[in-house]
């Protein structure tokens, strides 16, 4: 994926594929995310290795794009991973899902959230994606308006199951 160029209400920014250099500016997104904190991603030396084997796969896999929203100065302020997805369900159609989006909470309420969204809403078609979707924790509320506003409608309800280890 070439380096696009988002535009926010002041100003702009570069979305790009992640590369292993932004791993701890990722991490640091997701310790900042009370959410994401309370699942025990807070950016622990010790995890590192887990990280870095969960970004390799994500990196290698044709699927996935782990993108990041930077500056100029190659700040990161902003990730979301895209993954598609082919399907049988809806005549064949693929799906593009939007995961783990998050912006540095010193950012928050400049429309990089909703930029890079609606990219990736704007870039399905060429992805081959039918359908874009996401999941938001219960307890967003705050994101699920945002979503809303967005042009996502909540028109499922989901589950999940851990394995035992």
């Amino acid at each position: 994926m070439p380096t696009v160029t988002l535009t926010l209400p002041s100003g702009s920014l570069l979305l790009r594929r992640a590369v292993v250099g932004d791993l701890d500016a990722i991490l640091a997104l997701l310790a900042d995310d009370p959410v994401s904190a309370a699942r025990g991603d807070l950016a622990r030396p010790e995890d590192r290795p887990a990280y870095e084997r969960a970004f390799a796969a994500i990196d290698a896999d044709p699927a996935q794009r782990l993108l990041v929203a930077v500056t100029d100065a190659g700040d990161v302020l902003g990730t979301m991973q895209l993954t598609v997805i082919p399907g049988l369900a809806r005549v064949g159609a693929s799906r593009l899902q939007i995961e783990a989006v998050r912006v540095r909470s010193d950012q928050r309420g400049r429309g990089i959230g909703g930029a890079m969204i609606r990219w990736a809403m704007d870039e399905a078609p060429a992805l081959g994606a039918a359908l874009v979707q996401l999941t938001s924790d219960a307890a967003r509320v705050d994101a699920h308006r945002f979503y809303e506003r967005l042009g996502f409608e909540a028109s499922h309800v989901g589950f999940k199951y851990r394995p035992q280890r």
